[in-house]
């Protein structure tokens, strides 16, 4: 890792030494000055950072790295063309302004960053999944609280759910009282804070207990913990889950399945006139949420940055980002790592 950051140094200094040379300019007319968004969450920020590492050591672009959000992000892109591009932007948050964005031309939806896109549900720790086969969905969960005892009381099971304030507080608890689990010997905790939320988990792992509550993926956890996501059990009805599940006041919820997010790579007009050969590396560059777990789990134990993470993935996932970029573009980043 000291390797890479120490050649994105030398590398930027050559580059600026060399601005003067026709091979330079050459790049600039293919590629020029890209502003990426670093969103304020960890996976987003990597990729930020492993464009930047790319897109200037494999295509000589000037990369500037800006300070980001999902609606700030995407108005400024919409209204000003400013930053270039949003490499993890979850674009269900965004609704009508998005797709007018899209359908107008302003903004081009690239590929789907995350493969699997965001995924949201009921997870169990795979060492119980193993051991009871038969639990496959959350209604197999519930028909045993014995093996989720709750901290407060182990008469009764527990679902652990989301911190105050979250999103994902009234959609845990509405689908809580929608499948009945009070009735059937669980109880909700209110874990409190994220912090709270994590410490459950690594608490059930730690004493190889049964645990059971809500959980997302990409995240540190889940690249830390096997965790197995178990079925919903019901197809996704989007209208009753929008105007009722997501709610706090729903009065009546019925059971339904969490969405997957869609998460897409965007990048402005601008940005796909002028990117060169740099716009084909986005439109091929995507992982897998096991594989971006594992970046932030190493990161979370060793507190490394986001520009730690994108160097951890790219001096150890080879097999992955050389099928991003042609072999000759390949070949100049492996050099600068």
């Amino acid at each position: 890792m000291k390797k890479l950051l120490a050649s994105t140094i030398l590398v930027t200094g050559f580059t600026l030494a060399a601005a003067a040379g026709a091979s330079t300019a050459n790049a600039a007319e293919d590629c020029g000055n890209i502003s990426i968004a670093e969103m304020n969450w960890a996976s987003a920020g990597v990729a930020a950072y492993v464009d930047k590492f790319i897109m200037e050591n494999g295509y000589d672009c000037t990369v500037e790295v800006v300070t980001g959000d999902t609606t700030p992000t995407f108005t400024s892109m919409n209204e000003k063309g400013q930053p270039d591009m949003a490499p993890e932007m979850w674009v269900n948050t965004l609704g009508a302004p998005y797709e007018e964005a899209i359908k107008s031309g302003k903004l081009i939806q690239e590929g789907k960053i995350l493969s699997d896109g965001g995924i949201e549900g009921w997870w169990i720790p795979k060492y119980l999944a193993d051991a009871h086969p038969d639990i496959k969905t959350v209604e197999d969960a519930l028909k045993h609280p014995e093996l989720f005892p709750a901290p407060e009381d182990a008469s009764k099971g527990a679902v652990f759910g989301c911190p105050p304030g979250w999103g994902c507080q009234p959609t845990t608890a509405n689908l809580f009282k929608a499948r009945k689990a009070s009735e059937k010997g669980f109880t909700l905790v209110d874990t409190g804070s994220a912090a709270g939320l994590d410490g459950s988990i690594s608490n059930a792992y730690e004493k190889k207990q049964g645990w059971l509550g809500y959980y997302w993926a990409p995240t540190a956890i889940m690249g830390k913990y096997d965790m197995v996501k178990l079925d919903d059990g019901v197809e996704l009805d989007r209208e009753a889950y929008d105007n009722c599940i997501a709610k706090a006041d729903c009065a009546d919820p019925k059971p339904n399945a969490y969405p997957v997010a869609d998460v897409f790579t965007v990048v402005t007009k601008e940005f796909a006139e002028k990117a060169g050969p740099s716009a084909e590396y986005v439109k091929k560059r995507q992982w897998d949420n096991g594989t971006l777990g594992k970046i932030l789990a190493w990161m979370d134990e060793n507190q490394g940055t986001n520009e730690d993470g994108a160097a951890y993935f790219l001096e150890n996932h080879e097999d992955i980002w050389t099928k991003w970029v042609s072999p000759e573009v390949a070949e100049k980043i492996k050099a600068s790592i």
